[in-house]
């Protein structure tokens, strides 16, 4: 093992690579653990596969030959068979989530059920009682997590709630669009899983005619620069995902420097309001009492 392999930390992320240069949260992420890593002389190597089991694989090739010294995980499911995989190849590594169970590496959480229930009140505070949501992959923890909370606070509120699944693709936001406005009710409010989706779905709405925010309101869960140059600006939950990255990269020097593993919790998505969102028409209308 080479001294620049040993000092590398890997991450693989199960996406498309077309994907993957559309979507500004994996580079917000590695420029965070970059910032820490690189002044350590250490690099961020990252791989990207089309599912699990290539990514299973390229755990077991960078242990055998020493590529990496230490590795990121992301984006976790149900029975995720990683960290073990991790500790039985005896790689330091930190997960970015909310595993289920104890997992003997370090743990950056960050849990989406409570800002998904503040996203969801916020929209019915504002008068909407039909806030339909598009998913990212429903096969990760986070996913299924934030769909929780949207299904729990809708139930709470007694709004009529509508769920579309996307992969975070624009295309996929701009289809899911479409479908849930083409409803005999259609949603008054959307909630994206990313900020592609919502712009694309912003778009779509602008496409047939759906008025940004009188008759559609827009919140993205991501936010990102792109979402403050659209008209209008789309509001957003929005989450330091460079300074995750810089904390996950911090608490896996600890670990390489010989401490235990630490879980830390991250900071919530907070509501950014910008221009997509609003009360809706049939509210502003109401005549004043």
């Amino acid at each position: 093992m080479t001294s620049s392999a040993a000092s590398a930390v890997g991450i693989v992320l199960r996406r498309s690579p077309r994907q993957l240069a559309a979507e500004p949260f994996y580079g917000e992420l590695i420029g965070g653990l970059e910032e820490v890593l690189a002044p350590q002389g250490r690099q961020v190597l990252m791989q990207v596969v089309d599912g699990m089991p290539r990514e299973l694989d390229s755990y077991r090739r960078w242990a055998a030959n020493g590529a990496v010294g230490a590795v990121v995980l992301v984006d976790l499911v149900p029975a995720d068979p990683r960290p073990e995989l991790i500790v039985s190849l005896g790689l330091p590594g930190i997960i970015l989530g909310e595993p289920e169970t104890g997992t003997g590496l370090a743990t950056v959480r960050n849990s989406g059920y409570e800002p998904m229930v503040d996203a969801v009140s916020r929209l019915a505070a504002l008068g909407h009682t039909r806030i339909a949501r598009v998913t990212g992959p429903s096969a990760f923890m986070h996913t299924q997590e934030r769909t929780r909370g949207y299904l729990d606070a809708a139930a709470g509120l007694g709004i009529a709630g509508q769920l579309e699944v996307g992969d975070y693709s624009g295309e996929s936001g701009a289809d899911a669009t479409r479908h849930l406005l083409a409803a005999p009710e259609p949603p008054t409010a959307i909630i994206y899983d990313n900020d592609v989706m919502a712009i694309a779905g912003l778009e779509a709405a602008h496409g047939l005619g759906v008025a940004v925010p009188d008759e559609l309101s827009i919140l993205a869960w991501d936010d990102s620069q792109f979402c403050r140059l659209t008209t209008p600006p789309v509001s957003a939950m929005s989450h330091d995902v460079h300074t995750r990255g810089a904390l996950a990269a911090r608490l896996l020097l600890d670990v390489l420097g010989g401490e235990p593993p630490r879980d830390v919790v991250a900071e919530a998505p907070v509501f950014v309001a910008r221009g997509s969102t609003g009360a809706p028409a049939r509210i502003l209308d109401l005549p004043v009492q």
